[in-house]
């Protein structure tokens, strides 16, 4: 199976839905892993799980949105959104860094086998 044919489809899809996704989309187009350092391979992988525990939290920030009051000021709704994404984008590029979920790790071992850089 070739990660980066999927890797890339998989970014194009999100990338379209923020900017946070374009960012990463850029960031693995923009690089030949081929002849990439660990630390630049592995950096790689922690802003794609940096990127999925943010979807994860935005998702579980709509279940949460539902039982929003529908009286709340519209002229503020977009201030308030913008701040929310980049307070999820901030919490989820964190939380990957002290404590990940694992799958940064799986990915650099996975892509460093692709690419025989081993």
């Amino acid at each position: 199976m070739d990660v980066s044919s999927i890797t890339k489809a998989y970014t194009e899809q999100l990338a379209s839905q923020n900017t946070t996704g374009a960012k990463l989309n850029k960031t693995l187009e923009s690089k030949d892993y081929t002849k990439a350092t660990d630390d630049e391979l592995l950096d790689a992988c922690k802003e794609f799980e940096a990127y999925f525990m943010e979807m994860i939290f935005k998702e579980m920030q709509k279940t949460v949105d539902c039982f929003k009051s529908e009286e709340s000021s519209s002229s503020t709704d977009g201030l308030v959104d913008y701040f929310k994404d980049t307070a999820i984008q901030d919490l989820a590029a964190t939380s990957t860094d002290i404590q990940g979920t694992g799958l940064a790790q799986m990915l650099y071992e996975q892509m460093k086998r692709n690419y025989g850089l081993e």
